[in-house]
């Protein structure tokens, strides 16, 4: 298998017009307002989806120009492995994201806590369900003692 092609499904919006002081995760976007716009074909696939508090956001960090094996990550000075960071220059430049669901009107999903850049191309939508998705972990790597200042860092240029 050489390439996969994906469709959006929709578009982001948000208050982020540059990648430069956005929140490099949800922690830190707490109370962010933005939508979702959900393209006409796919409206249907929002039937039930008012009944979830979140959802977890699959989308094309369409901003990344190409990718590297080791990145510098936001929270760290060394470099790491980008499979082992959020980092958005990957091999495949797939974002995601766990917003709160305030509401949704027609094809819009009204969205909190949203750390995304406004244009952002939706590539998926999952229900996030607590049972299903949370996890105890037993170790979280190099972000053992730098994961606690995630929600004060804002991005840079380092990933453009």
């Amino acid at each position: 298998m050489n390439s996969i092609t994906f469709k959006p499904i929709g578009v982001i919006h948000s208050p982020f017009k540059d990648l430069k002081g956005m929140p490099i995760q949800p922690s830190g976007a707490k109370g962010v307002v933005g939508r979702a716009e959900i393209f006409p074909e796919f409206a249907a696939g929002l039937k039930d989806v008012d009944g979830f508090s979140h959802l977890a956001l699959l989308y094309h960090f369409h901003l990344s120009d190409g990718f590297s094996l080791e990145v510098k990550p936001f929270l760290d000075d060394t470099l790491r492995g980008v499979f082992a960071t959020r980092a958005p220059r990957r091999p495949n430049a797939i974002g995601f994201s766990v917003v709160r669901l305030v509401k949704v009107e027609g094809n819009t999903l009204h969205i909190e806590d949203v750390d995304i850049v406004d244009g952002t191309p939706l590539l998926d939508i999952k229900p996030f369900v607590p049972e299903f998705d949370n996890r105890e972990s037993e170790k979280i790597g190099w972000l053992s003692k730098k994961a606690v200042d995630a929600y004060k860092k804002r991005s840079d240029n380092r990933f453009k």
